[in-house]
């Protein structure tokens, strides 16, 4: 009966799915089924009597298997359960190894170590992972993604970042050449208002300002370039070509000076001083797209209509929309023009005609029309000590004058010394006064248009005349 049961296991043990082997306390594999050979890839004739480690050891990959089952010999009061890499030479599988003892009544005289080959469900584990992986780095990514849509949308244009994320040569070096409108808005006098101001309000200041205007320049269509410390610079119909370029500069430059007023109410309930800007806008073929280096790289505008844009902004005071002649052709929609100017700017052959606009009709209908005092005469000459600005340098000739009227943007001043229009004036006058000379009238006194006014300009005017 015994002989039986033993005959009757072993049937069982050789018709077993899994792969089963037997091995002594000495070492020796006793017995190996047929699941077992095809799951190792090796003949009953190469292990059956053989030493295990004679066997297995002759790949390093199979550390962790050959571990696993020599615990298991040499330690007889525990089983074993893990799954470990096995390669057969030709490849690498995933087995699950259990073990346990084999029993002669109740001696222990070896170890069963049952096999399973789990490589498809290991590779299906796997694959979940995996998609648990892709899944949160796909998260990830479009984390990433909008992290970075938002960050390039605070330092550049909507259609530029869409350009950079979604066009395949978005960041390649390069560009075309577009008819285009580029527009450049300059506050009059920061510069020596950052002298005075604390720098935290000037800041502040500055970005409510700069918040004000690109909100306006957005809805227009435009793009910003860059931001030039207190001055913006704005291109039209790119990157997205539009038609309508010249028009949506000009009715985004009008809103921008109609703005103004709402700006310094908000300054003006801070304690901040009052802001003037002129604006310059020029039309024309100009080349547009990456310009810099692999290491740094920027959306850029090159062209002389760029240079000219500069210098009519240049001719304006506060409050002042210039515009260059090949603009004002482009536009189909009707223009108040409050005067028109001939100019001769650096690097231009020939005289231009700029117009100064203060409203642009349908479908825009904006304007910034604006009443400007006219300057009372005083009874007392106020005498004043000046140099003509060049450039961004100033003459090393003190001249002489005097104010003999006066208002708070501007003054007509009597003087022996003969100026261009549009010559830029630094004035001693109760502290550094920035003015523009805009003509000459009947009786050779010069009307300046001041552009930036120190805080004691007016106390001193009083104290001058009281003397």
């Amino acid at each position: 009966m015994g002989e039986r049961l033993e005959l009757f296991h072993e049937s069982i043990i050789r018709d077993m799915s899994e792969g089963v082997m037997t091995i002594g306390f000495d070492g020796v594999i006793a017995y190996v089924n047929a699941a077992a050979l095809a799951i190792l890839d090796r003949r009953a004739e190469d292990l059956v009597g053989e030493r295990y480690d004679s066997c297995f050891f002759r790949y390093g990959e199979n550390d962790a298997l050959n571990r696993t089952i020599l615990a298991a010999v040499y330690d007889t009061t525990s089983t074993h359960k893990s799954v470990v890499p096995y390669f057969t030479g030709k490849e690498t599988r995933q087995l699950n190894v259990m073990t346990s003892f084999l029993h002669k009544g109740e001696e222990k005289i070896g170890v069963v170590v049952v096999l399973n080959d789990i490589t498809e469900l290991a590779d299906l584990r796997d694959a979940v992972s995996a998609m648990g992986r892709i899944k949160e780095l796909n998260g990830r990514l479009e984390l990433r993604n909008q992290l970075l849509e938002e960050t390039f949308g605070r330092f550049l244009s909507d259609e530029i970042v869409d350009q950079l994320l979604e066009t395949p040569d978005g960041l390649a070096m390069g560009g075309k050449k577009r008819s285009i409108t580029v527009m450049m808005s300059d506050l009059r006098g920061f510069t020596a208002m950052s002298e005075r101001m604390d720098a935290q309000k000037l800041i502040a200041m500055l970005n409510h300002y700069l918040g004000e205007m690109i909100e306006i320049i957005q809805r227009y269509n435009g793009t910003i370039i860059e931001f030039l410390g207190d001055g913006i610079l704005t291109v039209f119909g790119a990157p997205e070509e539009r038609d309508s370029h010249a028009a949506d500069a000009v009715a985004a430059a009008i809103a921008m000076q109609s703005r103004m007023a709402e700006v310094n109410r908000w300054n003006e309930e801070r304690g901040y001083p009052d802001l003037e800007m002129g604006i310059g806008i020029s039309s024309g073929e100009a080349i547009v797209g990456n310009i810099g280096s692999e290491k740094r790289t920027k959306y850029g505008v090159v062209g002389s209509m760029v240079n000219l844009c500069g210098r009519i902004e240049s001719y304006t005071v506060g409050g002042q929309v210039f515009i260059s002649p090949r603009t004002r052709e482009m536009i189909g929609a009707e223009l108040t023009v409050a005067q028109e100017l001939e100019i001769l700017p650096k690097g231009v052959k020939a005289p231009l005609t700029i117009s100064h606009v203060t409203a642009i009709g349908a479908p825009y209908n904006v304007s910034c029309e604006r009443k400007f005092v006219l300057a009372q005469p005083i009874e007392r000459p106020l005498p004043v000590r000046f140099v003509i600005v060049e450039g961004k340098h100033c003459s090393d000739t003190e001249e002489y004058g005097e104010f003999v009227a006066l208002s708070e943007r501007g003054a007509y001043m009597k003087t022996a010394t003969q100026f261009s229009r549009f010559d830029n004036l630094r004035i001693e006058a109760g502290g550094t006064l920035l003015a523009k000379v805009l003509s000459q009238t009947e009786d050779g006194s010069w009307l300046l248009r001041f552009t930036s006014v120190p805080p004691d300009f007016f106390a001193w005017c009083r104290g001058a005349a009281e003397k």
